[in-house]
């Protein structure tokens, strides 16, 4: 695969830009992003779906300046869809063909079936979920995907967008309730279309709405961390918020803590999304920052493996190690941090007494310790917390990235770090589960920095942790004297140390 791909989507309401870069199999990363509020639908639910001039001539400026960018970028290939308003559109295909002799870019014309299954190979392997429901609400369509035990069973498409609706209903010059009254109607009978499996407790919202919803009640609720991804909320809380935004006038919208480039799409918007939730039966929602365009970047990526990451790679971790070379390209040889900590967690359960719930996420936390020393290695923990916290964005939850980034945070003498446990306090586990996680992280840490690939074992008896070592732990004895412990124990080393005879010395 290319090492640079540009990914265009072209929607009914904007037009994005994305250029991914691959830094080995299954490593990339997001280098640049665009978009432009091309509204390339606008009037044309009124004109029997042909495209009007004034929604061509600003996706035309914006495919434009697209091409001028990915030139810029040095782009090896360029992936460029369309989605509801061309398909729509009975002069899409003319559109297309100026384009191609214009600006040299082809577009593909994708259906809603196909729409919603890249949102789902998406989600699917960069989301932590097994099972939901996706619904991504765009201008012209609602495409959905059923996906159960990591396979993406079904997809549907629904004629419900927000740019429809809104040139339907919400722009004619009736009060707010009565608009709201016909398109709920229309919701309605729409959704009696969509199959009786697509039910599920848990869905994914994916799109403009979902994430301006989402971001809403993030500030609403005061969620410490500052990432949309994985963001998750359960319905019921949050019925009575959905139910209000389409009756808001346009200036009442701000109360919601709506982002304002939202305000002429997000009343038409929530009640789709409010009406699907309901039809479905949805209890919770995670929210999804990917979509169609890295579902069509991953449908080539993976197309050797069937569109899945293999079960153990997260593409977050990979990137993170693939740009922080060469330290953690020697680490990532060198899986001895984690035997020690699995170890350690093992012998300690009898004080623990968690079932080693934390062990994967300790285990992500001991692959990245490195990172911050290549920038820093006087601030390292701050430097590796820092990237860890803003680039730990697939695959994990709220809580995974909150505990796999302190982690790395914490490592050093003390174990807590009180500021970042008041900060990110309902997303960590309890205080002493976390003392017991970074004593267990920053001892193995010092016992694998200060050994060269000893054999290291553990025992624990009457409140006395013994390490026995096949070699030398001269250095990390003395690290680990001044280690804070979570409960009064004694540590007892063990290890070998011979010093070479040497008369003239007195040894």
């Amino acid at each position: 695969m290319a090492r640079r791909t540009a990914i265009i989507d072209i929607g009914s309401n904007s037009a994005r830009l994305v250029i991914f870069e691959k830094s080995s199999h299954y490593g990339f990363h997001l280098i640049c992003e665009q978009k432009s509020k091309v509204r390339i639908g606008q009037g044309a639910y009124e004109k029997e779906g042909y495209l009007q001039p004034i929604g061509i001539e600003r996706a035309f400026l914006a495919l434009q300046s697209f091409i001028n960018t990915i030139q810029k970028y040095r782009v090896h290939k360029t992936v460029c869809v369309a989605t509801s308003a061309l398909r729509d559109a009975p002069n899409g295909r003319q559109f297309t063909q100026w384009i191609k002799k214009e600006l040299n870019l082809s577009i593909r014309i994708i259906d809603g079936k196909q729409e919603a299954r890249f949102g789902a190979i998406a989600v699917n392997n960069l989301l932590p979920l097994d099972s939901a429901v996706t619904i991504d609400i765009g201008g012209g369509s609602s495409d959905m995907a059923l996906i159960e035990k990591g396979q993406i069973v079904d997809t549907f498409s629904l004629n419900l967008g927000t740019v429809r609706l809104k040139e339907l209903f919400f722009d004619k010059e009736c009060p707010v309730e009565e608009s709201h009254t016909k398109a709920r109607e229309f919701i309605r009978k729409e959704l009696s279309r969509l199959p009786e499996h697509f039910r599920h407790s848990f869905a994914v919202g994916i799109g403009g709405t979902a994430r301006t919803l989402s971001k809403g009640i993030m500030k609403r609720s005061g969620h410490p961390l500052d990432k949309l991804h994985a963001f998750t909320y359960e319905v019921d809380k949050w019925s009575a918020y959905f139910a209000n935004i389409p009756l808001s006038s346009a200036k009442g919208l701000k109360k919601f803590n709506l982002k304002k480039n939202r305000y002429d799409t997000i009343r038409e918007g929530t009640l789709i999304f409010q009406e699907i939730l309901a039809c479905i039966g949805a209890q919770k929602v995670i929210s999804s920052a990917v979509g169609v365009r890295e579902g069509v970047f991953l449908e080539q990526m993976l197309r050797n493996e069937g569109h899945r990451f293999p079960k153990d790679i997260n593409p977050s971790v990979i990137s993170i190690l693939d740009r922080f070379h060469p330290l953690t390209k020697l680490e990532r040889r060198n899986r001895g941090k984690l035997k020690i900590a699995s170890r350690l967690y093992t012998v300690m359960q009898q004080e623990i007494g968690d079932a080693k719930k934390y062990e994967t996420q300790l285990n992500w936390a001991l692959r990245l310790s490195y990172i911050g020393k290549i920038l820093n290695i006087y601030s390292s923990h701050q430097t590796a917390f820092f990237i860890a916290i803003q680039e730990l964005n697939y695959g994990f939850t709220h809580e995974e990235i909150v505990l796999i980034s302190s982690l790395l945070r914490m490592h050093g003498k003390e174990l807590l770090f009180p500021p970042l446990i008041e900060q990110y306090a309902t997303l960590l586990p309890p205080i002493q589960t976390l003392s017991w996680l970074s004593f267990i992280y920053t001892l193995t840490i010092f016992l694998h920095e200060n050994s060269h690939s000893a054999q290291i074992d553990f025992t624990y008896r009457d409140q006395t942790l013994t390490i026995t070592s096949d070699q030398p732990l001269y250095l990390a004895k003395e690290k680990i004297k001044k280690l804070e412990k979570p409960i009064p124990f004694a540590i007892i080393i063990k290890d070998r140390n011979k010093i070479p005879s040497n008369r003239i010395l007195g040894l």
